[in-house]
Parts: C-alpha cells; structure tokens; sequence
C-alpha cells in the first residue's frame, strides 16, 4: 500500500461567504475537506495545509496579514500538521512542499481545496510531474463562474472541465465518501 498524503489547498476565509472572493459551493466542499481530514488524522498520515498569500500589488484578496487570508476553521491545522505559504497556484513552487512529501515517504497525495481552475489544477499537475500518484476529491473542491469572451461558464460547468482533465492523465477524480470508503477497508 502506497503512503498518502491530504494536502488542503487555501481552504481560506476569504473563498467563503462574506468573504473577498466568495466561490460556489464552499461550504460543502470544506465539509467534505474536513470528512477526509478527520479521516487522515485518525490514522496518523501526513496532512500538509497550503495557506496562500497574495503578494501582487492591488490585490484583492489572501492578502498577508488579514482574516481573510486565514485558514478556515473547517480544516484548522492541529500541533503537527505542516502549513506551507504559497504565492502562486502551484502548491510546489518556490515552497518545500515536495521536500516534506519526500521526507515523510509519501507516494500518493490526496488533493482538496480551491480553486479547481486555478490552483488544484496546478498542483495536481506539478505533484504528477514529480512523480507522485494524484487523487482529487472532487466534491472536497470548490470554484467559481468564470466569463471568456462574453460567455459565462457556470461554476459547476468549470469544475467539470477540469476534472474531466485531470482525469485524463493526470489524477484519479474520487468521491469523498467512496474514498474514504476506501481508506476504512
């Protein structure tokens, strides 16, 4: 059996209601994040929690120092767990994210948060890139609407792109329930 990792991806205030940048649906996806923490935690494996904070000039939100920015309560780190700050979508640049992954032995990482278009695209596809095996909890993430061109694209209908391409080659797309289903057998 291969070890895993959970790595929760800017499961932040600011995504949330009331927040600077509210996304669909987050309060179910940092339920479900917080399912399968619970889950890791109980079995002692590696959780690693990826906090952003946007460094650009006229940010408007994850900027340092603010509640927003803050990890949401949801999935709080505990004594233990590592928090890595990021500045960019992808969870491994310029961080030590794939240090502490290969110094805990860790194989598979199990990837939940937010943004699906922005961010768990990105570091699913650096974390397959360096060799690791990749799942995505698919209902333990979150988006928003996006517009190109005049076309509004529904949040659900980004999620489901996205998935659909990380799934090609990528990452496997499970369900909270079933994977921890899995983890429990």
């Amino acid at each position: 059996m291969k070890k895993d990792a959970l790595i929760i991806v800017d499961i932040q205030n600011d995504y949330f209601p009331g927040g600077a940048f509210e996304l669909v649906k987050a309060e179910a996806a940092g339920r479900k994040a917080a399912e399968v923490l619970s889950v890791f935690r109980d079995k002692n494996l590696p959780v690693i929690h990826i906090r952003h904070e946007n460094i650009k000039p006229k940010a408007s939100f994850f900027i340092p120092n603010t509640a927003g920015a803050e990890i949401h309560s949801v999935v709080l780190p505990i004594e233990g767990e590592e928090v890595v700050v990021k500045n960019y979508p992808n969870s491994f640049q310029e961080t030590g994210l794939f240090d502490l992954l290969k110094a805990q032995g860790v194989e598979r990482v199990v990837i939940v948060g937010m943004m699906t278009f922005m961010c768990i695209d990105a570091t699913a596809r650096a974390a397959r890139d360096f060799g690791f095996d990749v799942v995505v909890l698919h209902d333990a993430c979150a988006e928003r609407d996006l517009e190109f061109k005049g076309t509004l694209v529904p949040a659900d209908m980004v999620h489901a792109a996205f998935m659909a391409a990380l799934s090609f080659s990528y990452a496997e797309i499970d369900d909270t329930d079933l994977f921890i289903e899995k983890m429990n057998k």
